[in-house]
């Protein structure tokens, strides 16, 4: 991939223009972003499902900024060519627009990701607004938003129901209004979330949304096959994790049974 250009803010414009299909993946550390940068991946999501995927707590809510920003600035690191965008985690701007900006200012001194992602639609127009005043690019968020898992009664899917569409779109429309460069649309169906792509100007980035988004995105482990489980809207496009079950298994197997370092890979005189 050494001739791809390095995608910037206005490629994603572009990209929905031309209907050319936008690509994101989530990326927690150097080496795995590093490797999605050379596989072409457009954006890379350090995104608040860390703390469920990576750091083991039981949701994304226990999450901290200062936990996150090291893996965002791992990421950034990596990325060459990909657009990093990095989440805000619960408690880090809800409270004002001045939290908001503060919370998203340090990410972006500390992690030096291109932009800022955080959750919901009206309610935090205001903190939107705020954010790319300060001219920082803001991503949306939609749908099923993890951070609010408690209030909508769990991992529900989203945009059923007389008005939901209405409900949604006025929410896409304040995120638009507010700067947001583009919307993530979570766990929402595939009618309304195709309503809601060809009434936005800015491009919408699906995970469960259907195919008829602007773009898509995917939790890596989800999409490589890391773990014994994957939600039924994600797909398998490799074996890492049983890769590296074999891996170790291997490995244990040597060193127990005295094969591994061979002379291959010990020092002599």
């Amino acid at each position: 991939m050494s001739d791809r250009k390095q995608v910037r803010i206005h490629h994603f414009a572009q990209m929905k223009q031309r209907g050319e299909k936008i690509t994101m993946l989530t990326a927690y550390d150097y080496p795995t972003a590093r490797a999605f940068d050379e596989a072409g991946v457009d954006m890379l999501l350090v995104g608040d499902s860390m703390g469920d995927n990576i750091l083991g707590y039981d949701s994304t809510v226990p999450l901290t900024l200062e936990e996150m920003i090291p893996f965002a600035r791992a990421v950034s690191r990596a990325a060459s060519k990909s657009f990093v965008v990095a989440d805000l985690p619960f408690g880090s701007y809800e409270i004002s627009p001045e939290q908001a900006v503060e919370s998203s200012i340090r990410m972006m001194k500390l992690a030096q990701p291109n932009a800022i992602k955080f959750e919901g639609g009206r309610r935090v127009a205001r903190q939107v607004k705020a954010v790319t005043d300060a001219g920082i690019p803001f991503m949306g968020h939609l749908g099923f938003t993890p951070q609010s898992e408690n209030a909508i009664g769990g991992r529900r899917i989203q945009g059923r129901g007389d008005g939901a569409y209405e409900e949604m779109l006025a929410d896409a429309l304040a995120l638009q209004e507010a700067g947001a460069f583009a919307i993530v649309l979570e766990m929402v169906v595939e009618p309304v979330a195709t309503e809601l792509t060809a009434a936005l100007d800015i491009p919408t980035i699906g995970i469960g949304a259907g195919p008829h988004t602007d773009g898509q995105v995917l939790v890596w482990l989800d999409a490589l096959g890391v773990g014994d489980w994957h939600p039924s809207f994600s797909k398998q496009f490799g074996a890492v994790g049983e890769a590296m079950r074999q891996g170790a298994a291997g490995y244990v197997a040597e060193v127990k049974g005295g094969t591994f370092p061979s002379v291959d890979h010990t020092f002599s005189d």
